[in-house]
């Protein structure tokens, strides 16, 4: 009992942090208190993952299981959403609606995420899955009086239900074919013992729920309008922590998943060619950069499939690797338009960013870094994210999977180039430019060290590469 509660406490302490930032709205409202509270609730967690490291693996009941996998997920998680809540502040110091709120419902989302990456039974990965999805209804509809935000609320809500449905039916299916939703005791029963072909439908249909949430081909058409709709907060957490729980879940699950079918890679393969080349070539056409920046994330979603097909421990440490690298720089890009952006409008156009680098041009050097980062350039944690991949996919022979890679990427330095030349660009008229506000310091500090964070793992990755083959062999 005393190993599971050590184990847990990244999870109790945060849920204690949800609780407490409730009862201090419920006292008197503060926004930099709620804020205060949550991140130092985040940090909290972020400290207990050694202590729980110390006892693990831990069982917890069926349905958690807490191991150096999970922690490592974990980590990932909390860090980015202290990142997403230090990009915030300033954010939402300038607007007129509730702002509490939105800091309750961010530890609530994070709190399912990290759920998701210890979840070892279907269970717990569908509440999991349910936490998140519904912090991020309100989320996204956050600033509830405008009609953008609101419709992309509501497309989400449509979609996400119909991931669930999806979700559900297809656990019911895999229950009648095997007997059970433990993961360990799916990998032991043959999928024809009961019932072969309901357990493929069950298979197809889960695969189609979770790839609604991640967003790729062919469940990939909510994803720009959202990303365009949704504060620019909110946007970089559903790129980033949303996906981050799935992908630990996807991994998990996966290894119980192809040892009783053999048709899951080719499946796999055809989804990750499909959102690789399907992302780079629509973010061609994009004038708005969020939508741009969604594009973009569905093909890397396909990237980290190739790596997911790779299959092995190299394969999975290559994923994790790229999914750190991801979130570092597309955390860095959101980051920097939100410190562009007005109270009362967003950057998110060509002409709202051109000629910034002679306005902002510390500003303007690290948005450039992390589309850099994003298109692969080496000295930035993307170019090593796909070498790791590259070399992943070539120790299982995914030659195909290679060649798309490798020319997608190429197709999407396109367009990250048009954004760069933009900012580069000659200065804009001053009544055509955004009159943002000042940097806040708490945005500062965010985007410091995610700078930082991109050239260290650009550079230096051996200590966190280190890390994630462990927890990688640790998972089996």
């Amino acid at each position: 009992m005393t190993s599971s509660i050590t184990a847990s406490l990244p999870l109790l302490i945060l849920a204690l942090t949800a609780v407490l930032a409730m009862i201090g709205i419920a006292i008197k409202r503060s926004h930099t208190a709620t804020a205060a509270i949550s991140l130092a609730g985040l940090a909290l967690s972020f400290i207990s993952l050694w202590r729980a490291s110390s006892v693990t693996p831990v069982q917890i009941t069926s349905l958690l299981v807490i191991d150096q996998y999970a922690l490592v997920y974990m980590g990932i998680v909390l860090a980015a959403s202290a990142a997403v809540i230090l990009l915030s502040f300033p954010y939402l110091e300038g607007r007129s609606e509730h702002k509490e709120e939105f800091y309750l419902l961010l530890l609530l989302a994070t709190l399912g995420s990290m759920t998701l990456t210890a979840s070892s039974h279907m269970a717990s990965f569908f509440l999991s899955l349910e936490l998140l999805s519904i912090s991020l209804y309100a989320l996204i509809a956050y600033p509830r009086t405008e009609s953008l935000p609101l419709e992309a609320g509501i497309k989400y809500l449509v979609l996400a239900a119909s991931s669930s449905a999806f979700l559900l039916f297809g656990l019911a299916l895999i229950y009648i074919a095997q007997g059970t939703m433990e993961f360990a005791r799916m990998s032991a029963v043959p999928a024809n013992a009961t019932g072969g072909f309901a357990y493929l439908a069950g298979i197809v249909l889960m695969i189609t729920g979770i790839g609604f949430k991640l967003a790729v081909v062919p469940f990939h058409l909510w994803t720009p309008d959202v990303y365009q709709g949704a504060p620019l907060p909110v946007t970089a957490f559903v790129a980033t922590v949303s996906k981050g729980g799935v992908f630990a879940f996807l991994l998990r699950w996966l290894r119980s998943a192809s040892a009783t079918t053999d048709s899951l890679p080719l499946v796999l393969t055809i989804i990750a060619i499909a959102s690789m080349l399907a992302g780079n070539l629509l973010a061609l056409r994009q004038t708005n950069i969020k939508r741009l920046l969604a594009y973009s994330s569905i093909a890397h979603m396909g990237y980290f499939l190739v790596a997911i097909v790779a299959g092995s421990d190299l394969g999975r440490a290559a994923a994790t690797y790229y999914l750190i690298a991801y979130i570092v720089t597309i955390l860095g890009a959101f980051g920097s338009l939100l410190v562009l952006s007005h109270s009362s409008r967003e950057t998110e156009t060509f002409n709202d960013i051109r000629g910034l680098f002679w306005r902002r041009p510390v500003l303007a050097s690290i948005f450039t870094a992390m589309l850099l980062s994003l298109a692969g350039i080496p000295l930035t944690g993307g170019f090593l994210g796909k070498f790791y991949v590259l070399a992943a996919g070539a120790s299982a022979s995914a030659w195909t999977l290679i060649i798309v890679l490798i020319v997608s990427s190429t197709i999407g330095l396109v367009y990250y180039l048009r954004v760069i030349v933009a900012m580069f660009a000659d200065l804009q008229p001053p009544e055509t430019v955004i009159e943002s506000a000042s940097v806040g310091i708490t945005s500062s500090v965010a985007l410091a060290v995610l700078t930082l964070a991109l050239f260290v793992l650009g550079v230096y990755p051996t200590p966190l590469w280190d890390a994630i083959r462990a927890a990688a062999a640790a998972l089996g």
